[in-house]
């Protein structure tokens, strides 16, 4: 009987370093998507707030209340459309405020669902 042929033999390694550094390499690849993602909701939070702050400010004819300044704040958040109640509006002593909290939905491919986006501008009246 001989086991030297079966020893020597190297047919199925690539396969086998396939199967144990994949995993891996796809976990890697679909992190960088998800903290991608995480920046822009991020981006366009700011954008949001900042826009809304500054119309809160400038524009009184289409932010003249809380409510057009929320709904302002949520079209300019471009490609999020996050809820009106997402952003909250005050004038304290810098002028116009919008601040902005935001749970983003698409963090469940690594098991994230604690991250809070925060976002905050306030623009002189």
């Amino acid at each position: 009987m001989k086991s030297h042929g079966f020893l020597r033999n190297s047919g199925g390694g690539t396969a086998i370093e396939f199967a144990l550094t994949a995993p891996v390499f796809f976990l890697l690849v679909m992190g960088a998507i998800e903290v991608g993602l995480l920046c822009w909701a991020q981006l366009a939070l700011q954008q949001g707030s900042e826009a809304a702050a500054r119309c809160a400010s400038v524009n009184k004819t289409v932010c003249g209340n809380t409510s057009q300044i929320k709904t302002y704040a949520s079209a300019q958040s471009f490609g999020l459309a996050p809820a009106t109640s997402t952003f909250t509006v005050s004038t304290p002593a810098c002028g116009n405020m919008v601040q902005a909290s935001y749970n983003p939905p698409f963090l469940t491919a690594i098991a994230i669902s604690s991250v809070t986006l925060t976002a905050s501008a306030c623009f002189p009246t």
